[in-house]
């Protein structure tokens, strides 16, 4: 009897041994899946053309689903889904049964991203394409098992989209344009389009209480008087345009950091239209960038994107609420209407209010979260608009990195100071309370 006992355990042993092994193991490649991942998704959004707000949303939603599709992977994680607000209980995985957690994570990703894009078929053979891959690792059983695991978590997120008020503000009325009245915005060249995104402020919130929670002080009150606040921006905007040109450095720094995902180019007749990454697909560029330099792990990856992806779609909800709250005029109005009626900007101005400066609030809580990921003064060279044609730029740390991308827009003639000045404080108070809040 105690022979077989003897043996018994044995196999139970050697069944658990093999069990084990049997689970995948997280090596760098992980990690690169789900940089190809948000690579791809940011090749759809500038194909389908997504506004800079917009955008954010669909970023966050599949970054939180690969989140808390893989945090499975390391037994320290926790999950994401019960911090946020809006969102349902995830489902547990079975005890005692193997997962490939990068097969969930991709899965959930794709899934999400399905949801919120207009190029479904690229996403969907993107998909398929990463599936194949990672199943040539697993036993079958483990392969649907993690599939619907990750089918599962994605279905819980898709259900916070059709919540979260982006439906609703479809159909809201257009922002109205009344130039009667002085310091008000009012459309520009070259299109004089509608205000983008005028409701984007009542959006339902991730991490923040409201909308309102970051509200910056009043902008600086309009006024024609040379001793004003007001006009000493003004002429500042005025005088800096006066200087810049191909190449002069204040050029430099304003056209790396345009991110503008669809500008117009007029020449005659003929209309020309150039396509980037959004701000916010800049700074999740950024993010891929520092997480290959740093050779950070599967776990460190997913949680550094989904938090990056946090701050920038609570900063563009908390900015744009205060852009159409003070919806105050651009440069570009301003000094044409009293100053010089000839007068362009560098960059073509934006349509949508001037304050707060949405590049100085989303830049600013972009970089806090990376601050608090990786560190402070940690230098990188900007290698991520190369493909659009764009030099490449170095930076002593990530807020160095924010606190220029803030004060391009001023040097570009579509800000003034005072917007970015305030946004950077926004955008940085935005950045801690996600922090500070989200414990993963």
């Amino acid at each position: 009897m105690k022979k077989y006992t003897i043996i018994f355990t044995l196999l139970i042993y050697l069944i658990g041994c093999k069990s084990k092994d049997n689970a995948p193991k997280y090596t760098a490649q992980d990690a690169d899946y789900i940089h190809q991942c948000e690579k791809e998704l940011t090749d759809i959004i500038v194909t389908d053309i997504f506004s800079p707000p917009v955008a954010s949303r669909v970023y966050a939603y599949p970054m939180i689903a690969a989140y808390e599709a893989g945090h499975g992977a390391d037994s320290q994680a926790k999950s994401l889904l019960p911090q946020l607000k809006g969102f349902a209980a995830p489902p547990s995985v079975e005890a005692g049964k193997n997962y490939d957690f990068t097969l969930a994570a991709v899965v959930a990703f794709c899934t999400a991203a399905d949801k919120v894009i207009f190029s479904k078929a690229q996403m969907v053979a993107f998909k398929m394409r990463l599936i194949k891959k990672l199943s040539n690792r697993n036993d079958e059983e483990t392969i649907k098992r993690s599939i619907a695991y990750g089918e599962a978590i994605a279905a819980i997120v898709s259900q916070r989209m059709g919540n979260d008020n982006y439906k609703e503000t479809r159909g809201m009325e257009r922002f109205i344009v009344q130039p009667y009245e002085l310091g008000r915005w009012t459309p520009t060249l070259p299109d004089y389009a509608d205000a983008v995104e005028p409701h984007w402020g009542k959006m339902k919130t991730f991490v923040l209480d409201t909308a309102a929670q970051c509200q910056p002080p009043r902008p600086p009150q309009y006024s024609t008087d040379k001793n004003s606040p007001f006009w000493k921006e003004v002429m500042e905007v005025y005088d800096l345009g006066k200087v810049i040109n191909d190449n002069h450095e204040n050029n430099t720094i304003a056209t790396f950091w345009d991110d503008n995902p669809f500008v117009s180019r007029h020449k005659g007749h003929l209309m020309f239209q150039d396509k980037k990454m959004t701000p916010g697909g800049h700074w999740l560029a950024i993010t891929q960038l520092i997480c290959k330099e740093k050779k950070a792990d599967f776990t460190t990856t997913i949680k550094a994107y989904a938090l990056t992806a946090l701050a920038l779609h609570e900063a563009f909800i908390s900015c744009w609420d205060e852009k159409y709250r003070s919806s105050k005029v651009r440069p570009e109005t301003i000094i044409k209407d009293n100053i010089e009626k000839d007068w362009k900007p560098w960059l073509v101005t934006p349509p949508f209010p001037a304050y707060t400066s949405g590049h100085s609030t989303i830049s600013a809580a972009a970089a806090e979260v990376l601050t608090a990921l990786f560190g402070d003064n940690v230098a990188y060279t900007d290698t991520t608009e190369k493909e659009y044609g764009l030099l490449v730029r170095s930076f002593t740390s990530f807020r160095q990195a924010a606190e220029e991308a803030s004060i391009s827009r001023v040097l570009a003639g579509i800000h003034f100071r005072s917007d970015c000045g305030a946004g950077n404080v926004q955008g940085k108070k935005v950045g801690e309370i996600v922090i500070s809040r989200l414990k993963l």
